[in-house]
């Protein structure tokens, strides 16, 4: 029985040393040292040895049992620290090798021209400020001098939802707003940038929903010379120092004298080719002197104070700047376009 023993253990440690992975190390513990092991076997047999030979038997079968376990659990230590070494192997990572890119998204065109015109004119000293894109009709309307019954209110031109309320289709209602909220004292001086709604068939040059930014300027003495070198300051800055600009007359019910506002031609420099469409000047806004009956609703004292208003299409202005010929390109989210305008 003892030399049955000690040829377990034998068999038991050259097995041991044999396994390549926890699985077959964990096999050989079973085998040997389980219920059902050959050691166990053996130890059932020691009921025919004497009383003096049980007690030395028993020793020894407890030796064989405590060799093969710290064997075993060697073993295992040793393949654990083995698999974790290969792991790390096959996970370095090689910190000469270039980072994964971090793909950056776009800096949208019309995200672009809004941003500049904004940094343009807070930098003069105006305000942004914001109103509902659902307005009454009394502030997108009347309180522009446009009363019920005007051309301009036609409902071909607007998206009502009641008869007293609609999708703003200018951003004007925002001045009247902002006027009112003055309470007649001065000064203001606003730039009104958001989305405006009407009822246009989209092509290249409409679209039902685009965006306007307008200017508002009310104080004592403001002169139609005050508009005019604002404009200046604006056409250079979004067009180029060499640009100049020419105000021509116009109409509009909420400002007066009314004009057109043209910028000479980036293209030719003003000697006429197909972007100016031979005139050498390209039309970039509408503007005015605010009207007194607008004044006078905004509880303003038309007598004591005067101002200027002006309004532009970003669209427009991002077309012109970077020569885009479809204002849909601004809405379809084509990535073939948008990567054409890199982040500053």
């Amino acid at each position: 029985m003892q030399e049955q023993l000690k040829q377990l253990q034998q068999e038991a440690l050259e097995k041991v040393e044999q396994a390549q992975d926890l699985k077959a190390l964990n096999d050989i513990r079973v085998a040997y040292l389980g219920k059902k092991g050959p050691i166990t076997e053996v130890l059932r047999g020691m009921g025919k040895l004497t009383a003096e030979e049980r007690p030395v038997m028993g020793a020894l079968a407890n030796e064989v049992r405590e060799t093969i376990a710290t064997s075993i659990s060697g073993k295992q230590d040793y393949l654990e620290q083995l698999a974790v070494e290969q792991k790390l192997a096959k996970e370095t990572i090689d910190v000469t090798l270039p980072g994964s890119p971090v793909r950056v998204g776009n800096h949208h065109p019309l995200t672009a021209v809004v941003e500049e015109i904004e940094d343009l004119f807070l930098g003069m000293g105006y305000q942004i400020a914001e109103g509902p894109e659902v307005e009454t009709d009394y502030f997108n309307f009347e309180a522009l001098n446009l009363p019920k019954g005007h051309p301009a209110r036609d409902m071909q031109d607007s998206f009502y939802i009641t008869e007293e309320l609609l999708l703003r289709t200018h951003t004007s209602p925002v001045q009247a707003r902002t006027m009112q909220k003055h309470e007649g004292k001065g000064p203001v001086k606003i730039i009104c940038p958001g989305k405006v709604y009407r009822r246009d068939n989209d092509d290249a040059t409409h679209s039902h929903q685009f965006t306007q930014i307008e200017g508002l300027v009310i104080d004592e003495n403001i002169s139609m010379s005050d508009l005019k070198g604002t404009l200046e300051v604006f056409a250079k800055k979004m067009f180029g120092d060499e640009r100049e600009i020419r105000l021509r007359p116009s109409f509009f019910p909420f400002t007066e004298p009314s004009v057109e506002v043209d910028v000479s031609c980036f293209s030719c420099g003003g000697k006429g080719c197909n972007v100016c469409k031979g005139t050498g000047w390209i039309e970039i806004l509408g503007a005015g002197m605010v009207h007194p009956n607008v004044l006078e609703m905004a509880g303003f004292d038309s007598k004591k104070y005067s101002g200027f208003a002006f309004g532009m299409g970003p669209e427009r202005i991002a077309m012109l700047k970077y020569g885009i010929d479809d204002i849909r390109h601004f809405y379809t989210d084509d990535v073939r376009f948008l990567k054409q305008f890199k982040r500053a």
